[in-house]
This record gives structure tokens, sequence and C-alpha cells, in this order.
């Protein structure tokens, strides 16, 4: 049983990367394909599918890589089990000075950390990436 399922996803995508693999396969959840549909959005990922199985369905990630580099640099979790990081949206956190995204769960879904300084909401930052 995984405790932290954001950061198991993140960790085989990491791990992934780092021997660039094309595709990465990370078990599903409702939460799990709202932040890979904001990766895909960003233009970290090139796309991802939901593929019903027994007893749970499987999400198989496509990595992007651009001249043989992967696009995405770095992951890192921020909020864990053991401690939740929540920031007002005049806060919100530049990741890479405007290069990466932050993922904030806010009361409208998951957003990046643009998208919440535009809209006026804060959240519950889950994620950097860059």
């Amino acid at each position: 049983m995984v405790n932290d399922p954001i950061g198991d996803m993140l960790t085989r995508i990491r791990n992934a990367l780092m021997v660039k693999k094309k595709k990465v396969v990370v078990p599903a959840s409702k939460l799990k394909v709202a932040i890979l549909d904001l990766l895909k959005r960003e233009g970290f990922i090139d796309d991802f599918k939901v593929e019903k199985r027994s007893p749970q369905d499987l999400i198989v990630v496509t990595l992007r890589y651009y001249e043989g580099e992967s696009v995405i640099r770095g992951l890192r979790r921020i909020s864990k089990p053991g401690r939740h990081l929540y920031v007002k949206a005049k806060d919100m956190p530049r990741v890479m000075d405007g290069l990466g995204i932050a993922v904030i769960s806010t009361s409208q879904g998951i957003k990046s950390d643009k998208e919440c300084r535009r809209l006026g909401v804060g959240g519950e930052i889950l994620c950097e990436i860059w």
C-alpha cells in the first residue's frame, strides 16, 4: 500500500526520465488524472491514457523529449501526507522564475500557479515541476 500516491507517481515519472523511457504506467485516480491533464496543457508531457483494468485502472503517460533531452528537468513534492502547505493567491510561489509550474489543489480544481494568480485563488501546493 502506498501512503503518498502523488509522490509515488512523481517518483515513477522521475525514474522513467532518468532511463529515457518513452512511457510510464501509474495506478489511476481522479487526482492523478487532473494533475496529468495540467502537465499536458502546460507542455510537460505528450499525452496520457486511462486504461480500464481490474481491480484498479492504470494511466499510461507518454513522456515528452526534445532533441533527446527530457522536457521535465525536475519534479518535487511540496505538500506531503505529514505536512500540508497552503498558500494565498498573493503569496503564490514562482517556480524557476516562471519557467516551471507549481501544481495547486484549489476549491476550483487542480490549477497551475499562474492560473491561481490570475483567478485570485489559493490552495494546497502539491508539487513543483520545471
